[in-house]
């Protein structure tokens, strides 16, 4: 059967699988492309059933899976593995596999805390283009949704009313993860691939203190943000995560302090042409128990 667009026209073939299609950009990435008549495996360590979706088993650590998850797929869209600081191991071996299965266009999912051959998934972004002739990176801001899903600091609010940073005031132009799913689309779709890294945010620059007036506001209940210092933050984190780690992502908190992230981007617009969604606009969203066109629940993703 062929799908069709809402216009009537014949929608392009492809099959494209979605790593970690029940995580917070996969799974919002899935239900858009269903969406749009686009056929989907939707690869999780559990083979979770997706509506519109074959489900397939993949988990990043057992490459026995690859080739059954890659099946049929031209086109793959890559979350990293959650809270591995060293991703390249396991996903460099699974990108060979994957060209050599037919692969031809891949859209990884990083950073804009994160540059092209930086920590973690730099690596990776560094060796997309030798690997695909079709590929994009995806760089968004940090997810409007670490307040409002699973992430540590919705976790604080919900049961203390508060949540903890070394990001000082330094803004962040937060990005709406239903709006990384949707340049995805784009980027895993269009008859022209970017062939670039896209640096992702929302339509303005917000401090953590704003974050935190705008859910007070919304939900009507007190959200206080803590300011701690790099190494009280590096501390915390070396408590339940690797050392390595936790030094990496208090670091990302000690740039937005010195304003590495305070800045906005048109990518949203001129890849999706329309604006991207807004802070308050979310947290209405969200914490009213509402969801838009091709949103998911929120599960935590562990940086950005």
């Amino acid at each position: 059967m062929t799908a069709t667009t809402p216009t009537g026209r014949a929608a392009p073939t492809g099959t494209t699988l979605v790593i970690g299609a029940t995580g917070t950009t996969g799974s919002r990435t899935t239900a858009q492309l269903i969406a749009a008549g686009r056929s989907v495996r939707a690869g999780s360590r559990r083979a979770a059933a997706v509506p519109g979706a074959e489900p397939v088993r993949f988990d990043w650590y057992d490459p026995a899976g690859f080739d059954d998850a890659l099946a049929g797929s031209d086109r793959v869209y890559l979350v990293p593995p959650v809270g591995d600081p060293d991703p390249a191991a396991v996903m460099l071996p699974f990108l060979d596999r994957a060209r050599a299965a037919g692969v031809r266009r891949a859209v990884l999912l990083s950073s804009s805390a994160i540059p092209e051959g930086g920590p973690a998934v730099g690596e990776v972004h560094r060796a997309l283009p030798g690997l695909f002739g079709e590929w994009a990176v995806l760089r968004p801001s940090w997810f409007m949704q670490n307040f409002t899903g699973t992430h540590t600091h919705a976790d604080g609010i919900r049961t203390d009313g508060a949540f903890l940073t070394a990001a000082g005031a330094g803004r962040v132009g937060f990005v709406d993860a239903d709006d990384i799913a949707a340049v995805a689309v784009r980027a895993l779709t269009d008859d022209l691939a970017p062939n670039t890294d896209l640096v992702l945010t929302g339509p303005e620059a917000l401090s953590h203190d704003d974050i935190a007036a705008v859910l007070t506001e919304v939900s009507g209940r007190p959200v206080v943000h803590h300011h701690l210092t790099y190494e009280a933050m590096r501390e915390r984190l070396a408590a339940v995560i690797p050392p390595a780690f936790a030094t990496m992502l208090a670091g990302m908190d000690r740039a937005i302090a010195e304003g590495v992230e305070d800045r906005t981007t048109d990518t949203v617009l001129r890849l999706t042409g329309r604006p991207p969604h807004g802070f308050r606009a979310v947290a209405e969203r969200e914490l009213s128990g509402t969801a838009g066109p091709g949103t998911a629940p929120n599960r935590q993703r562990g940086t950005a």
